[in-house]
């Protein structure tokens, strides 16, 4: 069994904090090292008690989950023996209220682009199935209720809902 640690690091300093007007923003430290500005998103908190230009946690999901796919993605794709050259996504979060009308993350949309060198170039399933694939062993999306949809771009062209949704 692995563990895996964060440290989160906030300060009130100078500032008021029963008027609720304080900063959120604070420090995210991971286990090798790196550190990132963090704060509540401006869609929940306004400026400028939210710092538009760090990381939020619905940020933080949606990036997890995007970079677990493409992982899991780039690793079947070296078994299959393709050559990725690129992989980029532009992932999306979308928050909603529940059946008790409390927020949560009810869907994150996967798009992946990835280009391919070499003379073995996937076929539309070949890349669905790798797609597919990635969804199933990827640890957080196995960890989360939220629906997670992949919708492969190839050559340019969206597809929409190739991989089914967990």
């Amino acid at each position: 069994m692995a563990e895996y640690s964060a440290e989160i690091l906030w300060t009130r300093e100078q500032q008021p904090f029963l008027d609720n007007r304080y900063s959120r923003r604070h420090v995210l430290r991971f286990d090798g090292g790196a550190a990132f500005a963090g704060s509540s998103s401006p869609h929940v908190v306004p400026s400028p008690y939210s710092d538009v230009a760090a990381v939020d946690p619905e940020e933080m999901l949606v990036a997890s989950l995007s970079s677990c796919h493409m992982l899991w993605f780039l690793s079947i794709a070296v078994k299959r023996k393709f050559i990725v050259d690129s992989y980029h996504d532009s992932a999306i979060g979308t928050m909603s209220k529940n059946e008790d009308g409390r927020f949560w993350m009810s869907r994150v949309t996967l798009r992946p682009q990835v280009r391919f060198s070499g003379e073995r170039q996937p076929t539309r399933q070949e890349l669905d199935e790798m797609h597919h694939s990635a969804h199933a062993e990827c640890f957080i999306a196995n960890s989360v209720k939220t629906a997670v949809t992949c919708e492969p771009v190839m050559d340019g062209e969206q597809v929409s809902s190739r991989s089914p949704a967990k």
